[in-house]
């Protein structure tokens, strides 16, 4: 037989596959007979109660492994690459894609363009269908793969296939159609280019996806991000202030349809949108239950209710004088600054707001989430921060807390030589705020 399936990479002591003979470096290519090609089909085969596992050693030689186990027992085995190697790259040429002005020197990974359905389903990456497959679309509906996460932009087929540069990119409605048969739930993004698909298109776009309600449980329109490194490429300018302000009111006019038609808000602007337009963003109602916060959606709301919840236990006053500055992006300091007015009431607490301006991707990127280890470093410069620099984990990847641009939290602690604090959270920040 051929020779794919999954690698072993660690068995876990005391485990079925260690009772078994298991090893790292063995393969595992079947299930009762029917080939496992990643960790997907391993989690779906291995759901039975009596198994017959094909096992690849080492040496070449083939095992045939029969197990008896409750129906949600592991086997206790993890694979090289978490079971889902080679990953589907892009196909897409899109004229937004932010990928392609990125500058050089970031972290690794920010320059590998996915468009893979698995890590849809299991990390929430948005794709596009574009690279689909028949038997994909076969796989995705017998083994229940829901929800996935979609970059829809516009349902307009010319208009998709020139924003995604793909020919097959005009198919997205047949493919959502397809899905939501299938049983499918979808998350939706639409990704905004002034005066490329807003305006009209946009309102045929959140037509066409409202009404697969309830297959398309959301869809999320957020504003094109534009760096400094776009020679070159498709001419785009951000919104104005005006426009994300129409965007902001025909967001909260759909929101109004859903809601009487699905009990539901499903559409939503995202919070860059809102404070673009410096217009408050919609209480939590009318966020239903949060599904795309990875998107900049909700986000602002949910820090604002918390804060709510713990402001009236703030402390009269400390028991001994301190001082800490908390870094934010551009576009969040509406929300912080009253915060760090607050707490700047408490005696013998002194905390500054400081604000960082992007300089690794330009200007015009005022989100906190891109602000890098660089823009704190070269803004904090001859400055003084404190006792403590304080951060939202926004900033950084977790667990490891690394910016954009490769630097560790630790790294930029040892350069400003003080403790350097990430909180997910007003909690988080009064907690390390008032610790003395």
């Amino acid at each position: 037989m051929t020779v794919q399936g999954l690698v072993i990479e660690r068995v876990a002591p005391g485990s079925i596959a260690a009772e078994l003979g298991m090893e790292p470096g063995d393969r595992l290519v079947a299930v009762n007979g029917l080939p496992v090609e990643d960790i997907l089909d391993y989690r779906f085969l291995t759901c039975e109660e009596e198994l017959t596992i094909t096992l690849v050693k080492a040496s070449g030689e083939e095992w045939l492994c029969d197990v008896e186990k409750d129906y949600d027992d592991d086997l206790g085995v993890d694979f090289a690459g978490g079971g889902l190697e080679p990953i589907r790259r892009c196909q897409n040429r899109c004229l937004f894609c932010f990928v392609d002005q990125m500058p050089r020197g970031l972290r690794p990974t920010l320059y590998v363009k996915d468009d893979d359905y698995r890590l849809s389903f299991t990390q929430g990456n948005f794709i596009t269908l574009t690279n689909l497959r028949e038997r994909d679309l076969e796989r995705i509906i017998r083994q229940r793969l829901s929800p996935l996460y979609i970059s829809v932009h516009t349902t307009n087929p010319a208009l998709r296939e020139k924003m995604l540069g793909h020919p097959r990119a005009g198919k997205i409605m047949e493919q959502l159609h397809r899905l939501g048969q299938g049983g499918i739930e979808m998350h939706t993004q639409v990704v905004l280019c002034p005066g490329i698909n807003d305006g009209v298109e946009l309102e045929r776009t959140v037509r066409d996806l409202v009404n697969l309600w309830p297959a398309v449980r959301s869809v999320a329109i957020v504003p094109v991000g534009l760096t400094r490194y776009r020679e070159g490429l498709f001419p785009l300018r951000p919104f104005t202030r005006e426009e994300a302000g129409e965007i902001v009111e025909q967001v909260q006019t759909w929101q109004d349809h859903c809601l009487e038609r699905c009990a539901r808000a499903v559409v939503f602007a995202s919070d860059e949108f809102y404070l673009l337009a410096e217009k408050e963003v919609p209480p939590a109602l009318r966020y239903d239950d949060f599904p795309q916060t990875e998107n900049g959606v909700g986000l602002v709301r949910l820090f604002l209710d918390e804060w709510e919840q713990v402001s009236p236990s703030l402390p009269r006053a400390l028991p001994c004088p301190r001082k800490v500055t908390v870094a934010t992006g551009v576009l969040a300091e509406r929300v912080l600054a009253p915060v760090v007015d607050r707490l700047n009431e408490i005696e013998n607490l002194a905390v500054e707001l400081a604000v960082i301006p992007n300089r690794l991707f330009g200007p015009q990127v005022t989100v906190t989430g891109l602000v890098s280890g660089r823009d704190i470093l070269a803004a904090l410069e001859g400055s003084n921060p404190g006792q403590t620099l304080i951060l939202p984990a926004v900033m950084l990847r977790q667990p490891e807390q690394i910016f954009l641009d490769g630097m560790t939290v630790q790294e930029l602690s040892s350069l400003l030589d003080r403790p350097v604090i990430v909180v997910d959270g007003p909690a988080g920040l009064v907690e390390t705020c008032v610790k003395c």
